[in-house]
């Protein structure tokens, strides 16, 4: 599948205080630290972090009771270490940098507060050697001092200068006041406990943050190569990379790989590192802070664990998805680009965000169009039922009336494959396609007139091939829809496009597993895309697959309620499983503003009393259906087949319940439609209402029913 992406923002902009996470996320600011209370008052490293630079050998180990040594050289490969700070306070550097103390220590070296006196006593932070003897240390030091003082990036640390003193160099860089990732989480435990994490909106947000920097690194050929937790530090709202010691070229083949165990990616010892596998660091990093990762730098160095085993990964599916994605084992198979993974994890954001407080969060895609219109949105047809059916007579039995209370049809009509293919968004056109402005200019939606000047195209071209692929779809040339996506996938494998219109392809044609398989793939690929969610949806309602398709358009249309089919589709799987409250609910969410809100409170006043045994209607539900049909501007008749409707489930459960006696909850008799629950008046507002519709009734067949039904059900009279 093709993997690319058409947003570059990762990569570009800037980041401004208060926006972290696009501005999403309300992300607690951590205060600015004062330098001064950084300062270390004993500045030693645990005997636990103390290797051999050369071998790894664990070194400066206490032995029988006496402590382990911070200078010496390892039992091992005889390589001398040297874990003593080299800088005191008082010490000044360069001839303008006083130092006043150790902030940390590092993989790379010491890390020094100072004072430069050249320009205003600003503070500055010195990162020197841990090991001076270190070759590789040496050369990382040597290309720091090279290139990164040329970084200029708002969340990376700035780079001011490398100076020398005695026989060690250090690099200078801005001081950077407030807390690292990797504290932020401990403190969260130290609150809530040892299985705390951050919100994921949180963590979310940082991660756009680092794709931004990791974005504009790469952009200028280089690799950051150490991503953790550990090397971002939040401050104020504002995050920024530090410790620069691990950067390097990408062209770079001879220099020192620097990386952490549980971040670095499993094909850094055979290929180096690149792109994909700076982004495979962010994405670890992402699941230690959002999750208790246990086993992350033993069991699982190389996987996630399984998802049943983490409530957040069994909760936040796309989340899982992306996380999947960006750890994959092969590199080819992870997202190739920092705009591809901010693009994708952007949209996890929303989704996300949406979930927890109930606000939408929609946004456009770059990838797809919008909605091109709401499929299943008809109301099932009850003409018929309300000619024919048998009608609440005089005298009669009561406990059904016309099919609209038992054993008619239902609510909404069922999903059409077609119509729901026509509904998907479609792809965006390749701008640097030669027919983009060609197609561009196709306003037409018929597709018969489209199918007409796609084949007149002055240029033959993938995006030509593809629309015409959908257009035969939609038409429901399916054999010869297949043949041209077979053609198309031969000279383009990779494009992720022809999998697309695959899986409508199957979806048109009734194969639910293989379409369900092709978006769900798709879905792998575009975790924060909307698009594969909705066609998912589809697959699983047509296959009757009511929980699966049910998830995933609640998804859908609580992030973006410009998908209106995922409203209705929700609504029938809601019908389906019994849950009308729930059906009515979905359907009241679809705004006044929609061009389908008058289609939403018809199938409401529908699911009200439609297919309902009488028993499970009270006054309160058939005065409720009543006031909202009493609200929408109908034209005369719509509004006589709905109202004859609601006054035959009334009149049935009036007759089955007499003990109800209409009454309203205050003691007053209950109306509906402005009739109040006694039988005679239902009847009497029931034989006016048949009669209007005979009177617009198209043929005498239809008129002569209708009335025979107002005969039916008028009151009696005494002669």
């Amino acid at each position: 599948m093709w993997r690319g992406s058409q947003s570059s923002g990762a990569t570009g902009g800037s980041a401004r205080r208060g926006t972290l996470g696009e501005g999403l996320v309300n992300v607690p600011p951590v205060p600015y630290r004062d330098p001064a209370s950084a300062i270390m008052e004993r500045p030693e490293v645990p005997e636990k972090r103390r290797f051999c630079s050369r071998c790894d050998e664990p070194v400066g180990r206490s032995r029988d009771g006496r402590p382990g040594r911070t200078e010496g050289f390892c039992r091992k490969c005889g390589h001398p270490f040297s874990f003593t700070p080299k800088l005191k306070p008082g010490d000044l550097v360069g001839g303008q940098y006083e130092v006043l103390g150790c902030l940390a220590h590092g993989g790379l070296g010491w890390i020094y507060l100072a004072r430069d006196h050249n320009v205003n006593g600003r503070w500055v932070v010195l990162k020197g050697l841990l090991d001076t003897g270190d070759a590789d240390s040496l050369a990382a030091a040597a290309a720091e001092r090279a290139f990164l003082a040329e970084v200029e990036h708002p969340n990376i640390v700035k780079i001011y200068n490398f100076v020398r003193h005695g026989d060690s160099g250090y690099i200078v860089m801005e001081y950077v006041g407030g807390q690292s990732l990797k504290d932020i989480l401990l403190q969260r435990r130290t609150q809530d406990g040892e299985e705390a994490a951050l919100p994921l909106p949180q963590v979310l947000a940082y991660g756009l943050e680092v794709l931004r920097a990791l974005g504009y690194l790469h952009g200028v050929g280089l690799l950051y190569c150490d991503f953790k937790p550990d090397n971002a530090i939040q401050s104020e709202e504002q995050l920024k990379l530090i410790d620069l010691g691990g950067v390097r070229r990408a062209f770079d083949v001879d220099s020192p790989i620097f990386g952490t165990p549980g971040y670095q990616a499993p094909e850094i010892s055979d290929r180096g590192p690149s792109v994909t596998s700076d982004l495979y660091t962010v994405g670890r990093a992402l699941a230690v802070l959002s999750f208790p990762f246990r086993g992350y730098t033993r069991r699982h160095l190389r996987s996630l664990p399984p998802r049943d085993e983490v409530p957040l990964l069994r909760r936040e599916e796309s989340y899982y998805r992306l996380l999947r994605r960006a750890t994959h084992p092969d590199p080819a198979a992870r997202f190739q680009s920092a705009a591809e993974m901010a693009e994708q994890l952007t949209g996890v954001l929303r989704e996300v965000l949406a979930a927890e407080d109930g606000r939408p969060r929609p946004a456009l895609s770059t990838l797809f169009g919008p909605e091109r219109d709401a499929a299943g949105t008809e109301i099932a047809d009850i003409g018929t039922a309300v000619r024919n059916g048998p009608a609440v007579r005089n005298g009669g039995v009561a406990g059904t009336t016309v099919q609209a209370i038992a054993g008619g049809p239902g609510v909404l009509a069922p999903l059409d494959p077609a119509e729901a293919v026509a509904a998907l968004p479609v792809p965006q056109v390749a701008d640097n396609d030669p027919a983009s402005a060609f197609l561009a200019g196709l306003t037409s939606r018929d597709p018969d007139s489209l199918a007409a000047a796609l084949a007149a195209s002055p240029l033959p071209s993938l995006e030509i091939d593809l629309a015409l692929a959908r257009v035969r779809i939609e038409r429901g040339h399916l054999a010869d829809a297949s043949g041209l996506l077979g053609r198309v996938a031969d000279r383009h494998p990779d494009d992720w496009r022809v999998d697309w219109y695959r899986g409508t392809l199957a979806l048109a044609g009734g194969q639910w597993a293989q379409a369900r398989r092709i978006f769900d793939e798709l879905y792998d690929l575009m975790p924060g895309e909307t698009a594969p969610k909705l066609a998912l949806a589809f697959c699983e309602e047509c296959d009757g697959r009511w929980e699966p398709a049910a998830r995933f358009y609640e998804t859908v249309w609580r992030t973006d309620p410009t998908y209106v089919s995922a409203a209705f589709g929700l609504a029938r799987v809601r019908l389906a499983t019994g849950d009308r409250a729930g059906a009515e609910r979905v359907l009241d969410s679809v705004p006044p503003v929609s061009s389908h809100y008058l289609a939403a409170q018809l199938a409401a006043v529908a699911t009200a009393v439609r297919g309902r045994r009488v028993e499970e209607l009270t006054a309160d539900v058939l005065t409720g259906a009543a006031r909202r049909l009493q609200a929408l501007r109908l034209d005369t008749e719509r509004h006589a087949r709905f109202a004859a409707e609601v006054l035959e489930a009334a009149l049935t459960w009036l007759r089955t319940a007499p003990a109800q006696n209409g009454s309203a909850p205050n003691g007053a008799t209950a109306e509906v439609l402005g009739t109040p629950l006694v039988e005679s008046r239902l009847r009497r507002r029931l034989e006016e209402t048949y009669r209007t519709l005979a009177k617009l009734a198209d043929g005498a067949e239809d008129r002569h029913a209708l009335v025979r039904r107002a005969n039916a059900v008028r009151p009696m009279t005494l002669l």
